[in-house]
C-alpha cells in the first residue's frame, strides 16, 4: 500500500485490473483514491487493447466505505474537478461545502464511472459497506466470494441511504427498506437471492472465475458491448433511477444539515470506531 498510490493498475491481455489499494484501512475511500480511481478508469477506456475492466480490493476486504477517520482523510484538499461543473468545496461552509464536495467525489464520480463504455466487473470479497456499495453498483455486474458481506448502516447517521442511491434498483423495494432500516450485514448468498450479485463462488476461485468471464466477454465486439451497456443504463434511468438519486441526494444533505444543527457534526457524532463497533455488534 502507498498513500501516494491508493489504486493499483495492471493489464493482463484484454483485461485491465483496477485494485483499491489501501488495505490497512480496508480500502476506505478518501478523495485521493477517488481521483486515482477515475484516472485508472480513464486509462482503461483510452487503451484500445483493453476490452473489459475488473474492479477489486487489496487485502481482506473490498471496501469499508467512505473515509471518515483515517490519517489520510482529505476532505479539505483541492483536486481537479472532473465530474461536475461547480465551485470548489475548499473554504466553503455548511451545506455549501458538503453539497459541492459530495456532488463531485460521490454522486458525480459514480455517475461518470457508470458510463464507462467498456464492461466493468466488480470482484467483491470480505466487507463491502456503505460507500463501498456504490463502487460495486456502478459496475455492470458483481461476482462475490462466499465470505463477502454487504451492509448500508447510514441510517445510524440519520441518512436515508447515501449519495449514490441505487438500492431500489439493485434489489426490490421491500428488500431495500429492510436492508436500510436494519443496517444488517447481508451475506453474499442473500445478496445473490435479492438480485444484487450475479455469482457467488469460493474465495479460492474468485479471481480465476472473474478472469474467465472477463475473457469470454472480451471476445465480443467493442461497439456492441458499449451500445448494450448504454441501452440498459438508459432503461434503468427511464425507470426513475437518475431522478430518484437526485431526490435522495437532497434528503441526504438535509440529514447532514440536521446533524450539524443538533449534534457535534454532520455525521451525527459518529466516527470510524463507532461505526465499526456497530458493525461488529451484528456479526
Amino acid at each position: 500500500m502507498s498513500e501516494d498510490n491508493p489504486v493499483a493498475y495492471a493489464v493482463d491481455g484484454p483485461i485491465a485490473r483496477i485494485t483499491l489499494d489501501r488495505p490497512d484501512y480496508r480500502n476506505a475511500q478518501n478523495s485521493k483514491m477517488t481521483y486515482a480511481l477515475d484516472e485508472a478508469f480513464q486509462r482503461a477506456t483510452n487503451d484500445d487493447d483493453i476490452k473489459v475492466i475488473v474492479l477489486s480490493g487489496a487485502g481482506k476486504h473490498f471496501c469499508a466505505g467512505h473515509d471518515i477517520g483515517t490519517p489520510g482523510r482529505d476532505v479539505d484538499v483541492e483536486y481537479e474537478r472532473k465530474a461536475v461543473i461547480h465551485w470548489t468545496h475548499v473554504g466553503a461552509e455548511g451545506v455549501d461545502q458538503r453539497w459541492s464536495r459530495e456532488s463531485e467525489v460521490y454522486l458525480g464520480m459514480c455517475r461518470r464511472w457508470r458510463e464507462v463504455p467498456k464492461p466493468v466487473i466488480a470482484q467483491v470479497h470480505g466487507a463491502c459497506i456503505a460507500g463501498g456499495l456504490m463502487l460495486a453498483w456502478v459496475c455492470d455486474f458483481i461476482v462475490a466470494s462466499e465470505d463477502a458481506c454487504v451492509s448500508a448502516p447510514g441510517v445510524r447517521m440519520g441518512s436515508p441511504g447515501g449519495e449514490y442511491f441505487a438500492h431500489p434498483w439493485v434489489m426490490n423495494p421491500r428488500a431495500a427498506k429492510e436492508f436500510l432500516y436494519t443496517g444488517d450485514r447481508v451475506s453474499a448468498q442473500r445478496a445473490y437471492e435479492l438480485g444484487m450479485v450475479n455469482h457467488v463462488v469460493s474465495a479460492d476461485e474468485l479471481t480465476t472465475y472473474v478472469d474467465a468471464m472477463a475473457t469470454r466477454i472480451s471476445a465480443m465486439p467493442r461497439l456492441g458491448l458499449a451500445l448494450t451497456k448504454k441501452v440498459i443504463n438508459n432503461a434503468e434511468d427511464l425507470q426513475g433511477m437518475r431522478a430518484g438519486m437526485d431526490s435522495v441526494f437532497g434528503y441526504h444533505h438535509a440529514a447532514h444539515a440536521h446533524n450539524a444543527e443538533v449534534t457535534s457534526d454532520s455525521l451525527g457524532g459518529l466516527d470510524a470506531k463507532s461505526m465499526a463497533a456497530g458493525n461488529k455488534a451484528q456479526a
